[in-house]
Parts: C-alpha cells; sequence; structure tokens
C-alpha cells in the first residue's frame, strides 16, 4: 500500500492511497467469467498442487535419475506463476480530502504506480485528481 499526501493550488490536502485487491471488482461484462469472489479457490489449488507435488516426490522410485536442470526448472516455474499473478491483481487508486472521495481501479502494480503519479501531478498541477478518461470516478 502507498499513500501520498498533496495540496492543490486551492490550498485542500489531498490523501491518494493505492493498495491490492484481493478480490475482482464486478464488471457487467466479465461476471460470467470470473465467479470466484475471493482467495478461497486460489489457496484450494496451492493445497491441492503441494499435495499433487508431496505424491510425486514420495511415489518416485528409487532408482529413477532426476537432473538438477529439471528440478530448477520445474522450481522456477512454480515461482514464476505466483509471481506473474500478483503483479497482474486488480489495485484500488483512492483519492480523498474533507468533502471529496474519488475511487478507480487499476489492473497491474506497475500501472497502479503510474496512475498514481499521474493522479498526484493532477491534483498539483490541476486541482482535481482526474483527466477526464482516468480510472477515477467521483463517490461523494
Amino acid at each position: 500500500m502507498a499513500q501520498r499526501v498533496r495540496s492543490n493550488p486551492d490550498g485542500r490536502l489531498w490523501e491518494v492511497q493505492r493498495r491490492i485487491s484481493w478480490t475482482r471488482p464486478g464488471i457487467a461484462d466479465q461476471f460470467e467469467h470470473d465467479l470466484a469472489a475471493g482467495y478461497v479457490s486460489g489457496i484450494a489449488m496451492l493445497g491441492i498442487l503441494a499435495v499433487l507435488t508431496l505424491f510425486v516426490v514420495f511415489w518416485t522410485p528409487t532408482n529413477v535419475v532426476i537432473p538438477p536442470w529439471f528440478v530448477l526448472l520445474l522450481l522456477l516455474v512454480l515461482l514464476l506463476l505466483p509471481v506473474l499473478w500478483a503483479l497482474q491483481r486488480p489495485w484500488v487508486i483512492t483519492a480523498a480530502t474533507d468533502g471529496e472521495y474519488w475511487e478507480g481501479v487499476v489492473k497491474g502494480m506497475a500501472a497502479a504506480r503510474d496512475e498514481m503519479y499521474r493522479i498526484v501531478d493532477d491534483l498539483e498541477t490541476k486541482g482535481y485528481p482526474n483527466e477526464p478518461h482516468g480510472p477515477l470516478t467521483r463517490v461523494r
């Protein structure tokens, strides 16, 4: 979670935050493709993967020789997939001051960081947190 506090030309202090969203927001055109509402399915899949890996390791005959490069390749794939999954999670960006609250969702860690810097720059120069086509919408 990252947080920045900036003042704009009219003197108001804005608090801009970004945080990872562990559940995907409900979007009408993607509703039928994203039925899992939380992280429970990810934990279940990780548990099944661990059980299957232990099964293969303990049931391998003793005379089978597994080359070290194969073990390293398998570990690389097993570590790469969760990292890619975490990097593509949606991030919630909020900009709040005394009377206003803006919120939006950006997919990806790098895109969220860039969007947060753009929002902070907009607050310092224009006085409001969103250009016409940005991800933030005014909530209140």
